[in-house]
């Protein structure tokens, strides 16, 4: 398989503490990765340095090309979407100008106008909501709006920091199979950061467990689900 996101030895700081102590790992086009740890452990972060929103050094390289020292806004337009935690949605503007908004970038307005059907097909919540202001949703229905506006970019790779936080679990469960949907159907890349271990091994293909700046396990998802040591060890279930 095709290597879409590659990442060495990458460090990261805030100031003058560093959160990241060389981190490597990489995503297959395609695939759904996730990255396992506790709080504090440095899954926001590693996204944050793909994005170039914290201080880092090492390589990180997409499709090939490097995007060590370019713009947060350069990083989105070669394909990347970023849908942070806390999901980010404005809350004054409606539903539907919210995913207008996700594609700002791009000029295709046919496209544009299929793209936001594609959603309200992914999400049917958000067309009977679409004329409601953002802010009035639930949380599940705010972050299948963060999900769906993420989408509007038509990423080539999603990054997705915590899509479980603060969810009911039938609610969590419901946006995982979206996600896993989405991952098959539309063939977008997904790296997910994600406490709720056990629901995202089996969503994903690969897991990397981070654990205080460092990466102290991967391997096949399943692989990691199914070995009851490394579960007690690293994962807490």
């Amino acid at each position: 398989m095709t290597t879409l996101l590659n990442v060495k030895d990458l460090r990261a700081y805030y100031g003058q503490v560093q959160a990241l102590h060389g981190l490597s790992f990489s995503l297959n086009e395609g695939s759904l990765t996730t990255l396992l740890g506790a709080n504090g452990a440095g899954k926001t972060t590693t996204l944050r340095a793909i994005c170039n929103m914290v201080r880092s050094t090492g390589g990180i390289e997409f499709d090939g090309k490097p995007l060590n020292n370019r713009s947060t806004e350069s990083i989105v337009r070669f394909g990347i979407a970023h849908v942070p935690q806390g999901r980010g949605t404005f809350t004054t503007m409606t539903v539907e100008e919210n995913l207008q908004l996700g594609a700002i970038t791009r000029k295709d307005s046919a496209g544009i106008v299929s793209d936001i059907e594609r959603m309200y097909a992914h999400f049917p919540v958000l067309k009977q909501r679409h004329t409601q202001q953002a802010g009035t949703l639930s949380g599940g229905e705010q972050q299948m709006l963060a999900v769906a506006r993420a989408l509007m970019l038509r990423p080539r790779l999603m990054l997705l920091d915590e899509p479980s936080f603060g969810l009911a679990p039938l609610v969590v469960r419901d946006l995982f199979g979206i996600l896993g949907k989405i991952n098959r159907e539309d063939k977008v890349s997904i790296l997910v950061v994600e406490q709720n271990a056990q629901l995202a091994l089996e969503l994903a293909d690969q897991a990397y467990v981070i654990e205080t700046g460092r990466i102290v396990m991967s391997g096949k998802a399943k692989d990691i689900a199914n070995n009851e040591e490394i579960r007690k060890s690293y994962l807490g279930y």
